[in-house]
């Protein structure tokens, strides 16, 4: 057969994943088939039994629409025997702007790995953030329902409940990490080293995941227990699985 009546080969569905993003998500987790398949439906079920988000496409999934900021972007050096070996360092942050916001860091050769990798990490991370109001109730949640803090490194982070009108008092970085967790009036006071972006970011984010840390009196209620979903739909958590 001569070389020009010789079928050409596919290369590209012989390769390595040649059609993955054909085929779409395909769940590795109980918790990722339960949400592929409908059975739960709202994060909040995730969050109300502590469950532990492994695949990005869950949140993609149940959180529909989010925005993703890249924060910093920075080398970072590494002595070698052959030499110093640089890598880039990318700060990303993700959020709804109604009350979910999520903070990934992560180190790759190039810069397009690391800032992929650092917002898929942020949506792995993702956390709730209870908002509350500044004296009256009346409208939708504005600000956070108490003082807190958050503490990383020598950067040292306070968020306090403003009135409404007032606006976010903050950094640039902090202000962007408070509009797409979706609160509108906070004053805000940084200790320490803050021009470290990411010590920054960290403490932030400990601050505001630090308003579910405890429950005020209005929440002093007796709630009926639920059992896990991945006790309620056992059979469909492990429909698919391969072994």
């Amino acid at each position: 057969m001569s070389q020009e009546q010789r079928p050409r080969r596919n290369a590209g569905n012989n390769r390595r994943g040649g059609n993955s993003r054909e085929k779409g998500w395909q769940p590795v987790t109980k918790l990722g088939r339960l949400v592929k398949a409908g059975k739960i439906s709202s994060i909040e079920e995730i969050f109300l039994h502590s469950l532990p988000i492994k695949e990005y496409q869950i949140v993609d999934q149940l959180l529909p629409g989010m925005s993703e900021d890249v924060m910093a972007i920075k080398s970072v050096q590494k002595q070698t025997r052959a030499g110093q070996r640089t890598r880039f360092k990318a700060v990303a942050i993700v959020g709804d702007g109604n009350g979910h916001v999520g903070l990934g860091i992560k180190t790759a050769k190039e810069v397009p790995t690391a800032i992929k990798a650092a917002i898929l990490i942020a949506k792995i991370s993702v956390i709730p953030i209870r908002r509350g109001y500044w004296g009256s109730n009346l409208g939708e949640p504005h600000s956070l329902v108490t003082k807190t803090s958050g503490k990383c490194g020598s950067v040292s982070v306070r968020i306090i409940p403003a009135p409404r009108g007032s606006g976010i008092v903050a950094s640039p970085a902090v202000k962007r990490m408070m509009q797409l967790a979706g609160v509108e009036d906070v004053y805000t006071s940084s200790t320490g080293s803050t021009r470290t972006l990411e010590n920054t970011l960290k403490a932030t984010f400990t601050a505001i995941g630090n308003t579910y840390g405890f429950l005020t009196p209005d929440l002093w209620t007796s709630y009926a227990l639920t059992p896990s979903p991945l006790d309620v739909f056992a059979d469909e958590a492990i429909k698919g699985k391969k072994y």
